[in-house]
């Protein structure tokens, strides 16, 4: 597995031909307290750069954006009932969805680890 980020604070851990993407720990502590989450529609056709779903919290709505382009195959449905997890899981049980890549080449793109540690310290 890998797993590389954004600089609109999102990971996506790639595992084959799959990836499920949500966002970071960093991203959960700057919007406070997650309140509602809408996840995309499985079967969801998104182009890197789409809006791919909303996160809204006590401070404000924030669009999540579709890390690379894919097909949706299965959204976090836990976050319908207790969207917090995003709050205490972030980066493990809070994720938003999975989807299948059309275009592994947009991964290079992407942070990885390191890269997004030494980005979100020079904020």
């Amino acid at each position: 597995m890998s797993r590389f980020y954004t600089d609109e604070h999102e990971w996506i851990e790639v595992e084959g031909e799959t990836a499920t993407v949500g966002i970071t720990d960093y991203a959960q502590e700057q919007l406070g307290d997650i309140v509602f989450v809408d996840t995309p529609e499985i079967g969801m056709e998104l182009d890197q750069g789409d809006d791919a779903a909303v996160v809204e919290s006590v401070k404000a709505a924030s669009d999540i954006y579709a890390v690379v382009s894919g097909k949706v195959v299965e959204v976090n449905e836990a976050l319908e009932d207790e969207p917090s997890l995003v709050n205490s899981s972030a980066e493990e049980d809070g994720w938003f969805f999975r989807m299948t890549l059309s275009d592994t080449s947009e991964l290079n793109d992407l942070m990885d680890e390191n890269a997004y540690k030494a980005f979100v310290d020079g904020l």
